[in-house]
């Protein structure tokens, strides 16, 4: 029995180690090369299936090797991927990450079979029996079917909509009981705010985060973190956030959880690390 269903990218990420992130008309050199599964439902997926909690996770791949390859990198960490979807005319979704000795990233990728999920493909009455439901990177239109299918069921839903933040934020985010922002989609999603049943989370990457609701703020400042590879380090925010929120933590311990998780990520290489409560503890405790 599934707990939580997180809807998103399933992407192929091949990941360059690069002596600086390139400029315009600039050159950087590799220093090493990894491919592996990541995308963010996958990643958000993966972390919380460490984390003990019984998730699916729904998303588009193609039928290609890679495809498959997402797939079984799934079951094999835990996670049901009964609501993946398979598109025969698209090949799975594979993206570019480039990572500096810093830790920061930049990404280049073409939509693949992610273009090709359609939320109508979903069983009916998917949402009955959820304790939550989590959408990464959706496009605006599914993202809204998708939440008000969880919502008329009674089912919390948060939306994470990462870089395809743009002026219909505030429709893909009207069902949301949280809404997870970072510090530049804030700025652009000035229409997203508090209301009575919607909470807003801002990460400020290594300044930790903050909870923005009607009754006002709680912040958390971090963890001091010597950074990696900072890809993925949002998805196990909020993996560590939603762990926390089933298990009734209040906002302060929320967020003190998504943030040693962010931390964890972010000092590792690679998309998902390997997420403990020991290790969250240990952070907590530091």
């Amino acid at each position: 029995m599934v707990d939580v269903l997180v809807v998103g990218h399933l992407n192929w990420d091949v990941t360059l180690r690069v002596d600086t992130l390139p400029v315009p008309d600039g050159e950087a050199a590799i220093v090493d090369r990894d491919e592996h599964a990541g995308g963010s439902a996958g990643n958000v997926a993966v972390g919380l299936a460490q984390l003990g909690v019984a998730v699916g996770v729904g998303g588009c791949v193609g039928t290609d090797d890679r495809g498959e390859q997402i797939v079984t990198e799934l079951r094999a960490a835990g996670v049901d991927t009964t609501a993946i979807q398979r598109d025969p005319t698209r090949p799975t979704t594979q993206k570019y990450v480039l990572v500096d000795p810093a830790g920061e990233v930049m990404v280049v990728g073409a939509a693949g079979a992610n273009a090709g999920f359609d939320a109508a493909g979903l069983p009916a009455g998917w949402p009955q029996g959820l304790r939550w439901v989590h959408l990464t990177s959706q496009r605006t239109a599914q993202a809204q079917t998708l939440a008000a299918a969880a919502a008329a069921a009674a089912v919390p839903v948060s939306v994470d909509p990462g870089r395809r933040i743009d002026t219909d934020a505030a429709a893909a985010t009207a069902d949301a009981t949280v809404v997870f922002l970072n510090d530049r989609e804030a700025a652009v999603a000035v229409d997203v705010a508090p209301t009575q049943t919607r909470s807003v989370v801002v990460k400020h990457g290594p300044d930790g985060a903050e909870l923005r609701g009607t009754a006002g703020r709680t912040a958390h400042p971090g963890y001091p973190t010597a950074a990696t590879d900072t890809t993925g380090a949002g998805d196990a925010f909020a993996a560590g956030y939603l762990a926390a929120a089933l298990r009734d933590a209040p906002p302060e311990r929320r967020l003190a959880v998504a943030n040693a998780c962010g931390a964890i990520a972010a000092a590792a290489a690679g998309a998902r690390p390997q997420l403990t409560w020991a290790a969250i503890e240990r952070r907590l405790g530091s």
